[in-house]
């Protein structure tokens, strides 16, 4: 069973299982997993990785859907993950931007220095939490939603996510959680926050004594 945190009002917010196909596939993507959970209509409005875990949104009704894509659009819908990288950023806090291409034979995103066909600006901002024997906890908010975007600029700047064996950060699971969602509500406008700390399949990347996560309304 998929864990359900939210059923209403034209939005479903799950967690995904580590492993999940976000959009829809086989039979065992989660929005078909959600559909034979529910007996309903499920519709994909944002992805998540493959080997990535934790908060996903999903609409239950076209105008849901359509509501929820244009707060994707319009950045209304924000996403925040937690990581873990092996390293440390150069700041404590700042802004990430890059240019990313995207190669989709190779299925792997590459930083490069010119726009031209195929090339998206990429940003994020992030917030160390945390380092220990090596690595870093890291707090991240998406302004874009690139292909693997937190994974190539991190790993681009010599601090790859622990386990990111396409990225340069070794074996293992992707220590990368969705961690907080927040988004208005479909119909009303008005604004919800989700919030899931990641479990212990995250935490195994980790090294040293477990660091507390910033509280609600941080």
């Amino acid at each position: 069973m998929i864990p359900i945190l939210y059923h209403e009002n034209g939005l479903l917010v799950c967690l995904k299982p580590p492993g999940a196909i976000s959009q829809d596939g086989p039979a065992d993507s989660l929005p078909a997993l959600l559909r034979a959970q529910t007996g309903g209509e499920v519709y994909p409005v944002h992805r998540l990785d493959r080997g990535v875990g934790g908060l996903m949104a999903y609409a239950t009704t076209r105008e849901a859907a359509a509501s929820l894509s244009e707060a994707v659009r319009e950045r209304t819908f924000q996403k925040e993950y937690l990581c873990i990288l092996l390293g440390r950023p150069a700041e404590d806090s700042g802004v990430l931007e890059d240019l990313l291409l995207h190669d989709r034979t190779r299925n792997k995103s590459f930083v490069v220095q010119r726009m031209r066909t195929g090339v998206r600006a990429a940003k994020l901002e992030y917030q160390v939490l945390a380092s220990a024997e090596g690595r870093s906890l890291v707090r991240v908010l998406l302004h874009t939603g690139r292909t693997h975007q937190i994974r190539v600029q991190f790993s681009s700047r010599g601090a790859p996510l622990a386990g990111d064996g396409k990225y340069g950060g070794g074996g293992g699971d992707i220590a990368l959680w969705s961690w907080r969602l927040t988004l208005p509500r479909p119909g009303t406008g008005e604004r919800l926050v989700f919030r899931h700390e990641p479990g212990e399949a995250f935490w195994a990347a980790w090294r040293g004594e477990r660091p507390p996560l910033p509280a609600e309304d941080q």
